[in-house]
């Protein structure tokens, strides 16, 4: 069993990019590769087969976090349940609803937090054991930062994992974010001492400039910790993921000159806005996200795009005065496209008796489409398959809501049309070149383009996976994966670490204060307003503490989204 975790220093530091990226650069080199990540918060999924996952479960369907789909895709393997099996989709800001291997498994809230975790942790571990039964190695993706000492206690996604499985871990900074060396180091030092032994080094992400100005800190990043430096990935303007969480579209527009503008209206618990990324390919389109009626009002196309509280968002987009803004949208004979929930916002009564979104228990829709919505407890999870507008057409479904067309609509992919307005259930429809062509021609008069988005999507996986071939060392870190699992998990090695203490040297005062592993954190934490000081809690074996000399490119701009290289 081998595998490495890709740790961050804090939210969208670059582990996403990063894991995606050595899924592609180890599986190129013959090794078969499973991306992984305990447990993801995102509202942007994806649905996977399970008929031939072992541990699938009854149903032929599950859902699981986009990034890990792309990732698999990057490793070419096929997604499953496994490789994220926790996804918490936020419904408020205290609450998450639980995808527990693909399905439906309750609410954690704040104050609850730890104890409604631990069965997670169990089902996670044994997830990736399950993996590491089938694969020669993990690429285990950690989430937020190991440093986030108040959970460490109930923590299976960072150190926690890293413990379990005995995983060598590297730690990615962002540095167009600045301070990513007190970021790299601090989160070094908050660690108690089992944890830093696993930690065997760095990688700088998002480096625009001066290559010669970086090297210094490198060097005494290196030699403050006695951690190698394993790269430093540039900032690239051409790169994007259709996994990413952030609402930042620069990255997702054609380079060339648009005439048309799409609107995208941003709604507070917006889901699957991956829809519209093909829509961004297309090199006379200009899609923007809008939030207000001024940003619709010139709008040649708008997309009401899926949410994770449809009723909720109906509320807002009212509040806003975005529904009179949509309905004049339409009598103008302008086209307008909801997906799932923004389907469903379309339509006429939108009925929840049992709770499923929260108290309202129904409430009028915009009446653009003869539709009525009624949400059932059980979750629909598909990968249908048909045709519209005379051609082939495939998507996927996540949704509780069940629809009713009434007699003055036509079907749509799931969903329903009348004139100009189009609302389908069928999420990631309009990645389909054929569909998206048709649909284009259908609203705004155009012609099909030549752009193929599964071959962009490619693309995008292999700039990735060569961007980490030429500035990360590719071969150390698999050295790295495979030599380290196991030692550090053994008991031997667990009680040499554990009785290790952490010394932290201020070396221009000719101070040196141990700290031993316990809940004392802020004795850890003590020692940070020092200048000079080492960390003597030596990595794993094979870690190395030479430089690894960075990339020095001056690439500017990732334009992804605002995480850029995430």
């Amino acid at each position: 069993m081998s595998g490495l975790l890709v740790a961050g220093t804090t939210s969208d530091a670059g582990k996403s990019v990063v894991t995606t990226g050595l899924c592609r650069a180890f599986t190129r080199r013959g090794v078969k590769v499973a991306p992984y990540k305990a447990q993801n918060m995102s509202n942007n999924s994806m649905v996977v087969s399970t008929g031939s996952t072992p541990g699938g479960g009854d149903g032929t369907t599950a859902e699981i976090g986009r990034a890990q789909w792309v990732q698999a895709l990057a490793a070419r393997v096929t997604p499953e349940p496994s490789m994220n099996p926790v996804l918490l989709k936020p419904g408020s800001d205290r609450r998450s609803h639980v995808v527990l291997m693909g399905h439906p498994a309750g609410e954690v809230s704040s104050h609850d937090w730890e104890a409604g975790r631990r069965h997670l942790a169990t089902a996670a571990h044994a997830a990736y054991d399950d993996l590491a039964s089938r694969f020669d190695l993990i690429v285990a993706e950690g989430a937020g930062s190991p440093a986030e000492i108040n959970l460490r206690a109930g923590d299976y996604v960072n150190m926690g994992l890293a413990r379990h499985a005995g995983l060598a871990t590297v730690v990615v900074g962002d540095i167009d974010r600045g301070g990513v060396f007190a970021a790299m180091y601090g989160t070094l030092a908050l660690l108690e001492p089992e944890d830093q032994a696993l930690i065997s080094g760095f990688v700088v992400n998002k480096f625009r400039g001066d290559a010669g100005l970086l090297k210094p800190g490198l060097d005494s990043l290196e030699s403050l910790t006695q951690r190698r430096v394993f790269g430093v990935l540039p900032w690239e303007p051409s790169l994007w993921l259709d996994s990413e969480d952030a609402l930042d579209l620069e990255g997702r527009r054609s380079a060339a000159g648009a005439t048309r503008k799409v609107a995208v209206v941003r709604l507070p618990r917006i889901s699957n806005f991956t829809d519209v990324d093909a829509l961004g390919l297309e090199p006379d389109l200009d899609v923007v996200f809008a939030s207000s009626p001024a940003d619709v009002a010139d709008a040649d196309l708008v997309v009401l795009p899926g949410t994770r509280s449809t009723i909720s968002d109906l509320a807002w987009l009212r509040s806003r005065g975005l529904d009179v803004a949509l309905t004049e949208h339409v009598r103008r004979g302008r086209p307008l496209l909801g997906i799932c929930g923004g389907f469903q916002m379309l339509g006429g009564v939108i009925a929840d008796p049992d709770g499923v979104e929260g108290s309202v228990a129904e409430v009028e829709g915009l009446g653009l489409l003869d539709v009525r919505t009624d949400f059932t407890p059980a979750k629909n999870l598909r990968l249908p398959t048909g045709s519209a507008l005379g051609v082939e057409a495939s998507g996927y479904e996540i949704h509780h809501g069940r629809i009713t067309r009434g007699d003055g609509v036509s079907e749509f992919l799931g969903g329903a049309c009348s004139g100009q307005v189009f609302g389908t259930m069928w999420h990631g429809s309009l990645e389909g070149d054929a569909l998206r062509g048709a649909f284009l021609a259908a609203t705004l008069g155009r012609e099909p383009s030549t752009v193929s988005f599964p071959a962009a999507r490619e693309r995008r996986l292999d700039l990735i996976g060569d961007l980490v071939e030429e500035h990360l060392d590719v071969d150390a870190l698999l050295d790295l994966a495979v030599s380290a699992v196991g030692r550090a998990a053994s008991p031997a090695g667990r009680a040499a670490t554990a009785g290790r203490a952490d010394v932290v040297r201020d070396e221009r005062r000719g101070v040196e204060t141990n700290t031993v592993p316990s809940s004392a954190t802020g004795d850890r934490v003590g020692h940070l307003d020092k200048l000079d000081t080492t960390l003597d809690t030596p990595p794993p074996s094979g870690s190395g503490g030479s430089t690894s000399g960075g990339s020095g490119s001056t690439s500017e701009g990732d334009g992804s989204t605002s995480e850029g290289i995430q």
